[in-house]
């Protein structure tokens, strides 16, 4: 199972944190700053598994730490030793693609601005701490229809956006 699903920045600053298990707020801040310690202190051709085992007070006995570290994002997943690490390597990636083409070339301001979508472009593939989906496509595909949702539930905001174009003048 999913324990947490963290997305650091390379300063330390948490830019999603979803955790599957109750913890306190002290722990929560607790765990990603020795997460960030952990992934951040390890050379870029190390190995992206680390088996916290009992070097950490923190952490289970059967907690792994699985993450892939793009351009200045860190995306980290702790699961318990039922996980397989390369599915867990291969959700990241699919994660990644999935915010990619939804944000068209993501980067970390969309993660600030757009929290929202992101979270529920992680609701779609993790529930509970339970992998749901892993296909792109079908993942995009729902972003979508939620998209064209949110419009057409809020027809002000997408009724300003079209004033907006009347009222620029031509150049």
């Amino acid at each position: 199972m999913i324990k947490s699903i963290l997305i650091i920045n390379n300063h330390g600053k948490p830019r999603l944190i979803k955790f599957y298990e109750h913890y306190n707020e002290d722990k929560q801040q607790q765990i990603i700053r020795e997460l960030f310690l952990l992934v951040s202190k390890r050379t870029e051709r190390s190995c992206n598994f680390l088996e916290v085992g009992n070097n950490s007070n923190i952490f289970d006995k059967d907690t792994k730490i699985i993450y892939r570290h793009y351009a200045t994002l860190f995306f980290i997943f702790c699961v318990d030793s039922s996980e397989s690490e390369l599915s867990i390597i291969d959700l990241i990636q699919t994660f990644v693609e999935s915010l990619d083409k939804c944000f068209e070339n993501v980067c970390e301001l969309d993660l600030i601005f757009h929290i929202d979508k992101v979270h529920y472009i992680l609701d779609e593939m993790v529930m509970g701490g339970l992998v749901l989906e892993t296909n792109p496509t079908i993942i995009y595909s729902n972003y979508e229809i939620q998209n064209k949702l949110e419009k057409a539930e809020n027809p002000l905001l997408s009724g300003l956006a079209g004033v907006m174009q009347t009222i620029k003048p031509n150049k």
